[in-house]
This record gives structure tokens, C-alpha cells and sequence, in this order.
């Protein structure tokens, strides 16, 4: 039994609240126990460099932390001009994974924005993000389905994510600051709804993990994803 009361394959409670930004074409806000997230999508005509007259869409993301979202105040990055290398890792993550479920043709040439802004941090805020986006994404592209924009929907699978690790020699699921914090491994899964590894981040902090631990961390990952499915299935029904 970890601390928290949850057992070790036992996620936080985890809701989404979907439609909470008035101007945005999809947004969500998602928590995770005490992380909280709040993710919005906008749509725009111009798509970068690289991609135009192909045709193809574009989906990218970007990711912040409130000042007051960690236990002590932290810098706002826009003062300094540009992301943290962490911040700017994340939302490079984020991109990756909402485009790895997009078909860039069915899209068209438009880019869609995902903004992800976390507002209290508790572990966990790259995946709840992750989650999250892919809601407010799946919102902005049933719009543009409605309005007759998009004829063919160009998702091509639903997409989570979820922490693991290593703590006191055991793989649990969904870790909060306070195990982060001491875990001799730390892991993100990605994964689609077809099972599909999209993106897995995994490192030792304090000694090497072995096989059998990475297996159980990712058995771990899959059940907790299959949860977050069902969860998103029901925040986009209400």
C-alpha cells in the first residue's frame, strides 16, 4: 500500500471537465488527482513552412506551468524571453504524440494549436497533458466535421498517457509528486487505442532498472490507458 492509500496498479482519481474555455474549438480541463491541467485547442489557416501547398495539415502544441502551480513560486518563462529546456521537451512530447494520430491529408493544409497550461502540479502533468490535448483535439476536429469543413475525420485513434515507476523496489502506476520525487525509475507511456507504443520515456535516477521491471511498469501503463480511454469516451458523451 503506497502512501497515498492506492494500491501500487491503483491510478488518482482522474475527471475531465470538457467546454471550459468560451472561445476555444475544443478544451478540457483534466485532473489527476491534485495535477490539473487545462488544455485548448485553436484552429488557424496557416501551417509552417515546410508544409505548404502539400496539402497536409499540421498539429502542434505548447506547454506552460502556472507560477503558483508548484509548491513554490517559479519564474514566469516569458519574462525570459523563451521555454525552459523542460518546458519546451514537453510540448515537443505533446506534438509528437497528437500527430502520431492524425492523417495530415484528411486534416488539409490548416494547423491546429493545442495550448496546455498547467495550473497545479502534482506528478504527472506531461501525461495529464497529453490526455487532455487529445480531447480538446477531438473536440476541434468534430467542430470542424459539424460545420462541414472536414469531410473525413483525420484521427485515426484515440491516445493517452500515463506515469510509472520504480519505488522502494516496486513498479507503480500514476505517481504523485511525493513518489516522483524518490523513485529509482521514472517512466512515460504514450499509447494509443489500438495498443500501440507511441512513445515510451524511461530513466534511471538511481540505479539501473532491468527487464522485468520495464515489463511490468509497461503492463502497468496499458491498464492505466485502457482507464484513461473509458474516462475520455465519457467526458466527450456529456
Amino acid at each position: 500500500m503506497r502512501a497515498s492509500g492506492r494500491y501500487d496498479d491503483e491510478m488518482r482519481k482522474v475527471t475531465i471537465e470538457t467546454g471550459i474555455l468560451t472561445h476555444a474549438e475544443g478544451s478540457c480541463l483534466i485532473s489527476c488527482g491534485n495535477t490539473q491541467v487545462i488544455c485548448a485547442a485553436s484552429l488557424g489557416q496557416r501551417v509552417p513552412i515546410f508544409r505548404r501547398n502539400t496539402g497536409l495539415g499540421w498539429v502542434t502544441a505548447e506547454y506552460a506551468m502556472l507560477p503558483r502551480a508548484t509548491n513554490t513560486r517559479n519564474r514566469r518563462e516569458s519574462l525570459d524571453g523563451r521555454p525552459s529546456g523542460r518546458t519546451f521537451e514537453i510540448q515537443r512530447l505533446i506534438g509528437r504524440a497528437l500527430r502520431s494520430c492524425v492523417h495530415a491529408a484528411s486534416l488539409g493544409e490548416r494547423q491546429i494549436n493545442i495550448d496546455c497550461d498547467v495550473i497545479n502540479a502534482d506528478g504527472g502533468t506531461r501525461c495529464a497533458a497529453i490526455t487532455g490535448a487529445w480531447i480538446a483535439l477531438r473536440m476541434a476536429i468534430d467542430q470542424l466535421r459539424e460545420n462541414g469543413t472536414l469531410t473525413h475525420d483525420p484521427l485515426t485513434h484515440q491516445m493517452a498517457a500515463v506515469s510509472c515507476g520504480v519505488v522502494g523496489g516496486n513498479a507503480i502506476l500514476d505517481l504523485e509528486f511525493s513518489e516522483d520525487s524518490e523513485a529509482e525509475t521514472d517512466a512515460n507511456f504514450v499509447i494509443n487505442d489500438s495498443g500501440g507504443l507511441i512513445e515510451v520515456q524511461c530513466s534511471s535516477e538511481k540505479v539501473p532498472f532491468t527487464d522485468e521491471s520495464l515489463a511490468q511498469m509497461l503492463a502497468l501503463a496499458r491498464a492505466g490507458t485502457e482507464t484513461l480511454f473509458g474516462i475520455q469516451k465519457a467526458a466527450l458523451a456529456n
